[in-house]
């Protein structure tokens, strides 16, 4: 039997999510690399979602309800926590009596901006920081989300391959977002 180790086990599941999230149905959120270099990446996720900034902004702080079970260390998004204040941490709890802080909140403005600091899943194994920014907008018929992760600092292979991974796999998380927000069951991870 092969033995994975969790941070390997993140890539590959990072890896299968390229290929599986064009299996997803309905209108979908649009998502692209805004740039890469050799010293980091920035993404974007959009959606348009048919609910208030209110009631967005309220879903947008339980990611245990719209996050993908894969794409956290414990196998459960049941285990993911947000405390949206500076300061506060999007955490996971692991079986065991561990943890892990994804990211770190550094800034918020209730119903329009949540910005957090760190990096995610298997970037905590690399010499990179990231920001995480989610802004919130009322429109005439709806909510405009956009969510943008730029990544800074040093990785080996370069972040050409690490860009497009991870735009893909925050680009599910959105997608499932905006299912959940619009009232329809986001996909069970798995």
């Amino acid at each position: 039997m092969i033995h994975i180790a969790p941070v390997r086990k993140q890539w590959v599941v990072m890896a299968a999510a390229v290929w599986g999230l064009a299996s997803l149905p309905g209108e979908r959120a649009t998502a692209e690399v805004v740039a890469v270099a050799g010293n980091g990446f920035e993404i974007r996720e959009t959606a348009h979602i048919a609910a208030s900034s209110d009631k967005v902004y309220a879903a947008l702080l339980f990611p245990a309800r719209w996050w993908n079970s894969d794409h956290t260390f414990s196998g459960s998004a049941a285990n993911l926590v947000l405390d949206a204040r500076a300061g506060g941490c999007w955490c996971e709890t692991l079986p065991g009596g561990g943890s892990v802080e994804h990211l770190r909140v550094v800034y918020v403005s209730p119903g329009k901006i949540l910005r957090l600091r760190g990096a995610l899943g298997p970037f905590q194994g690399l010499a990179v920081d990231g920001v995480m920014t989610w802004s919130v907008k009322s429109v005439a018929d709806g909510t405009d989300v956009s969510l943008t992760y730029s990544i800074g600092g040093y990785a080996k292979d370069g972040f050409d391959e690490l860009s497009k991974v991870t735009d893909h796999v925050l680009g599910e998380q959105m997608e499932r977002f905006k299912k959940l927000v619009d009232g329809e069951s986001a996909p069970r991870g798995r």
